[in-house]
């Protein structure tokens, strides 16, 4: 008979009980809906609302069926519907009698909410710490690359030469920001919603603080009818795992670009690699494309939650079951990505060679002879257009604005001035030299090695920080 059953006259049917059932997918809640009902039976036997010797045996029962469902000798019923069904079904036929008073003073209503908000708690400290990991990576790669010169990129055009530490230290802040993104999301977790009961709390006279206390919460949930209703945490992870899949995706789709005969910037390790069926010689970096492609599932658990809440009245309501295939298809996802992604970073070979010759084709240092330009006197709008029309001159004749003759600089420079140019010197060289171009970049968070450098040991500072507050 269903728990639940004495209202009801017929059987469920067998199709809706496999349709309606969720074991095969939230038993993986079972460690945190075990450690909710032993905080809440302790709490039940402290307060007198049941004998404390039933609530110790009830809180003995759960530790041995922890035990026993780690160990791999219990299955789960379909016909107990969910994981709370099935952890109170398995206890009341281990102890007896005292297993059917666990359930009192609550719902599953404010029971599975307590069950997502725990391993949220969990996935998120352990996501975090990925991306600790993560971090760590791409402060070693660029630091060793901090004068390594690269081309920038706008509109995918070749802009301006920029170091290659400084490219990879932009992911960093991008993962910097998903790192405390999921810190917010987690005080919105850090909520304690048993004690709600379905909707509207309980008769029973509760000592909820203890429960929050004894499980980790930082607090207990304020509204009973809230705390059973919404799933804005879930949706607040969900984005913010969306947010960790773009920026992985970004980082793919250049490392993609980058391994390519056409830029043969990097070489990607064999062990992150894979090849052709039909071409012997082909190297694809299957692994970049697959977390690429995984974004998209990602953004669609956040679609698919946001839409299950969008018209949901108050209070509970069983579209909410969905919620957490959603999640956990996310969480795998990233966690599975950042694992992945992190050691075929720290594997790849930068091919400093090629990107120092990349960097100095396609005018990158035009804005540099434009601002020695207006050191010298000219108005930048003016400076812009005398480079301007170098660079037409330029590729006119084949040339790079570096191997120009001082004759040519001035006579460029006449388009704008009719009488001498001499001002233009032979220090103008000097200031078309990639180096001293990127070196020149002094400004606070720029791609001059020495703010590259900073920027490092800025960066160490914050992931160090940060992970001894994870170990706290």
């Amino acid at each position: 008979m269903k728990l639940w059953g004495g209202r009801f006259a017929k059987n469920t049917d067998k199709l809706v009980e496999d349709f309606h059932s969720s074991i095969s997918f939230d038993q993986r809640l079972y460690r945190h809906d075990i450690a909710g009902s032993i905080a809440h039976a302790r709490m039940l036997g402290e307060t007198g609302i049941i004998e404390p010797a039933e609530a110790e045996a009830i809180i003995t029962g759960l530790k041995e069926l922890l035990a026993e469902i780690e160990a791999g000798k219990i299955k789960f019923a379909v016909d107990a519907e969910d994981i709370h069904m099935n952890i109170e079904t398995l206890l009341t036929t281990k102890i007896g009698p005292a297993g059917k008073k666990l359930h009192t003073a609550r719902s599953r209503n404010d029971q599975v909410a307590l069950d997502t908000r725990l391993f949220l708690k969990d996935e998120i400290r352990r996501t975090q710490e990925l991306l600790l990991n993560l971090l760590d990576v791409l402060v070693k790669l660029a630091d060793k690359h901090k004068t390594t010169i690269m081309p920038g990129y706008t509109h995918l055009q070749l802009a301006q030469p920029i170091t290659l530490g400084h490219h990879l230290l932009a992911y960093a802040e991008m993962f910097r920001r998903d790192f405390e993104r999921l810190e917010d999301c987690y005080k919105r977790t850090d909520v304690m919603p048993l004690g709600s009961g379905a909707l509207a709390g309980t008769t029973f006279p509760l000592n909820r603080q203890m429960v929050a206390e004894e499980l980790g919460f930082a607090k207990v949930s304020e509204n009973s009818m809230d705390s059973v209703s919404d799933r804005d945490y879930l949706i607040e992870f969900l984005a913010a795992a969306s947010l960790i899949m773009m920026h992985l995706s970004r980082f793919c789709e250049e490392i993609i670009l980058w391994a390519s005969q056409e830029f043969a910037f990097v070489d990607i390790d064999d062990a992150y690699s894979t090849g052709s069926s039909i071409m012997p010689q082909k190297k694809n970096p299957d692994v970049a494309e697959l977390i690429r492609g995984k974004t998209g599932r990602v953004y669609g658990n956040l679609m698919s939650l946001l839409t299950v809440m969008k018209g949901l009245p108050m209070t509970y309501n069983k579209d909410m079951q969905e919620d957490k295939e959603a999640l956990f298809d996310s969480i795998d996802t990233v966690q599975k990505c950042l694992l992945t992604f992190t050691p075929m970073l720290e594997s790849i070979v930068f091919r400093q060679e090629k990107m120092y010759e990349a960097a100095k084709k396609g005018f990158s240092n035009a804005t540099d002879l434009a601002d020695y330009l207006v050191r010298k006197g000219l108005s930048f709008r003016d400076a812009h257009h005398v480079v301007g029309s170098l660079v037409r001159y330029c590729i006119s004749q084949g040339k790079a604005l570096e191997d120009l003759s001082l004759e040519e600089f001035r006579k460029g420079c006449l388009v704008i001035q009719e009488d001498s140019c001499l001002f233009i010197q032979d220090d103008v060289y000097e200031a078309l030299k990639l180096e001293n171009v990127v070196g020149r970049r002094q400004t606070y968070g720029g791609t001059a090695p020495e703010q590259v450098a900073q920027a490092v040991e800025r960066m160490e500072t914050y992931i160090e920080e940060r992970k001894k507050k994870l170990e706290e």
